[in-house]
């Protein structure tokens, strides 16, 4: 097996202590179908060329430079030494900001995964970073240059070695109350809460990444090989969303419940119900001291 070749490498510090590791992609896309663009009437493969707007012309890769609009049709033009200049330097060192519980941690802004490893003489240093972080259940707040800008990063414990996570800047990232703001203001309760957590209970399993299929690209392999065969796929039919008024239906259904049982079981529990609240009146102060003075009369 070929060893995978460092994305970066660096150092890590934490306190006064310094440790040389390296970075690795932990995330690859590069075992997905991959597609060509063809000429539907010849079969070639056509090639990206980028034109002059206004005159059609070609314009070739060292006539092109960089520019931001400004209002309609005038920009501002950047060259690339300009832009170069204002890379931030890198001096190579993941500088550790701050330790975190790992419960504070919002998945949201994750970008970008990569595993952390010792290199060369580090590996004490490396080990007492890691086993330190897994036994506090925190996580590390670093930041560096990383690929020509300055990202911040999540460090967190992974099994031998660390895993790396770039941040979304939080400009990046959208408010969920843009997403969440036509919810409306339900209170679930009741029979349908219950059977809700019914099928959750029922449903309780364990994260194995190996279980999740990727049908998209299984599909997408089924439909080239159907293509190369000569075959027609079936049609999918596509899923019904459930109708608010079935609703109670379908839980009961996902529980395994039929619609006369729970309402046998309703029948009974307010049955139940009538029979306590019958023989809690009969047994109040007021209603012994009716029944006295009726046999007294």
């Amino acid at each position: 097996m070929v060893a995978p070749r460092a994305n970066w490498k660096g150092y890590i510090k934490f306190g006064e202590v310094t440790c040389p590791v390296a970075l690795y992609t932990a995330a690859s896309s590069s075992e997905r179908i991959s597609f060509h663009r063809l000429n539907r009437k010849t079969g070639n493969r056509v090639k990206r060329e980028f034109v002059d707007s206004e005159s059609g012309e070609p314009v070739q890769a060292d006539d092109q430079v960089k520019g931001y609009e400004i209002e309609g049709g005038r920009y501002v033009v950047l060259e690339p030494e300009e832009v170069a200049a204002v890379v931030p330097e890198s001096d190579k060192t993941l500088k550790i900001e701050a330790f975190i519980p790992c419960s504070q941690i919002d998945t949201t802004y994750f970008d970008k995964p990569y595993y952390l490893a010792p290199d060369k003489m580090g590996g004490e240093a490396f080990g007492l970073l890691r086993d330190g972080m897994a036994k506090a259940k925190v996580a590390a707040i670093a930041k560096t240059v990383l690929f020509r800008r300055l990202r911040t990063v999540l460090v967190r414990a992974h099994g031998k070695g660390l895993v790396a996570a770039t941040l979304n800047f939080d400009y990046e990232v959208r408010s969920s109350k843009e997403a969440f703001q036509e919810l409306p203001d339900l209170k679930i309760e009741g029979e349908m809460l219950e059977l809700a957590e019914h099928i959750i209970r029922t449903k309780k399993g364990s994260f194995d990444p190996g279980d999740f299929d990727d049908r998209y690209e299984a599909a997408l392999a089924e439909l080239v090989k159907a293509k190369i065969e000569g075959r027609a796929l079936p049609k999918k039919k596509l899923p019904v969303a459930s109708k608010p008024g079935d609703l109670l239906k379908a839980l009961r259904e996902s529980a395994g419940i039929n619609a006369s049982k729970s309402k046998s079981k309703r029948q009974a529990a307010n049955a139940n119900k009538g029979a306590r609240r019958q023989k809690e009146s009969s047994s109040s102060p007021k209603s012994k001291q009716a029944a006295t003075s009726r046999r007294t009369g």
